[in-house]
Order: C-alpha cells, then structure tokens, then sequence
C-alpha cells in the first residue's frame, strides 16, 4: 500500500489577500477616502440604484466610482453620464470578482486622494465577490424584489458579509410574490448587524433614508 504525505497548512488560502486588503484601507484612510463596495446579481438595477444615489450626495462630497465588468464600459459611462461623476471602468479579463490587489491597481490610477467617497460597482455575481475582500470601507449588495425572498438562503455568505443590504425595485412587489418581511427575517437571521433598506430608485422612495445611512457611516469613519 503506497504512502500517502499529509502537510498541515495551517494558514487562511487568503492570507495575502487579506493582507493586500488590510493596505487598501490604510491607503484610502491616509487619504481620508470612504470606499463603499457594491455587490449585486446582474439585472438587479445596481447602476440606476446606484447613479440615484450619488446624485444625492455629489454635492457633498468629491466622488468617483469605478466600475467592474468582465467587458465593455457600459455601466460605467451611464453612471458618468446619468451623474456627471468621474467614472473609471476596470475590465477583469473574464474573472468573476474583483480581489484586493486588482483594487490597489486601479485606486493608483484613480488615487483616491481626488475624492472623499468612492463607489465599487462589483462584478454581477452573487457567489464570487462575496469571498474577496476588496479593502472596502463598507460592504453593501443589493437584491431586488423580481429576484425574489429566497435569495439568502441560496447564497448566505453574500449576505453574511453586507453590512448594508438594499432590497431595490419595492414599486415592483404588486407585480411579484415578493415576502418583504420574510426576506428580512432570512437577511438578519445570517447576519443580525446588517442594515435592511427597501428603496425604489424609480420613484425616490426611500432613497433619502439610504443616503443618510452613508452619511453616517462617513461620519463615523472621519470621527
């Protein structure tokens, strides 16, 4: 019978990773710049919930949003446009997240040092971003109502790991068979600390109260 060699690693897969992590936020804190990462399925309406959003704060601080996709610049040139904020678009080369290290690089080229706040727009995957801490100040993703409530229980990390949680599209629930409360419940039971926002970026509704909550996570970073 052939020997078979076991090596205890005893060491996170991630370590540099995590590492790379830990020095994007200390880049963006020796600039005083606020990093929000923004995760989502595709089709979950991140960009128009997103472009909603900035519009409300631009006028209080400097900001830039860099956008993922594995090609094209679609996304990024329709936050540019429907804002008016600098966008810089980060084509992955067919990876299906962004990591710490892929982020560095493309705050060098942006240097955040230009902005206050920065917005991630996240690679549309409910599975992979959520394993790669990006050095992110802030983890929020996004499910919208079409999706449906059972999202958390098919992708719980997603959920574990989001300190903001947006459910999007709520001027599309007479439509769907959507259990606001019962997706709440399955959110919270996951992750008790995260913060639970049903918005509708089509009509406003509840979109100052998101916008408030970033200003005072913003706040709290600054001291």
């Amino acid at each position: 019978m052939s020997k078979v060699r076991v090596i205890e690693i005893k060491e996170d897969v991630f370590a540099d990773q995590l590492k790379e992590a830990d020095n994007v936020r200390e880049m963006l804190k020796m600039s005083n710049t606020y990093m929000i990462n923004v995760m989502s399925s595709p089709g979950s309406g991140k960009t128009t919930t997103l472009s909603a959003l900035i519009n409300l704060l631009k006028n209080e601080y400097r900001i830039g949003e860099m956008d993922v996709d594995i090609e094209s610049s679609v996304d990024a040139q329709k936050v540019s446009d429907r804002t008016g904020v600098p966008s810089l678009q980060i084509n992955n080369g067919g990876l299906c997240h962004i990591d710490a290290d892929m982020t560095k690089r493309a705050l060098l080229e942006y240097d955040p040092a230009n902005f206050d706040l920065i917005f991630l727009e996240n690679i549309g995957n409910l599975v992979c971003p959520a394993e790669f801490d990006t050095g992110s100040n802030l983890n929020m993703m996004i499910l919208s109502v079409p999706e449906g409530d059972d999202k958390p229980l098919k992708y719980p990390l997603m959920f574990t790991i989001s300190d903001i949680v947006i459910i999007s599209k709520i001027d599309t629930m007479p439509i769907f068979s959507f259990d606001l409360e019962k997706a709440k419940e399955r959110i919270l039971k996951l992750n008790p600390n995260a913060i639970i926002i049903p918005v509708s970026a089509k009509t406003g509704e509840n979109m100052d109260l998101l916008a408030n909550c970033i200003r005072e996570h913003i706040k709290k970073y600054r001291g």
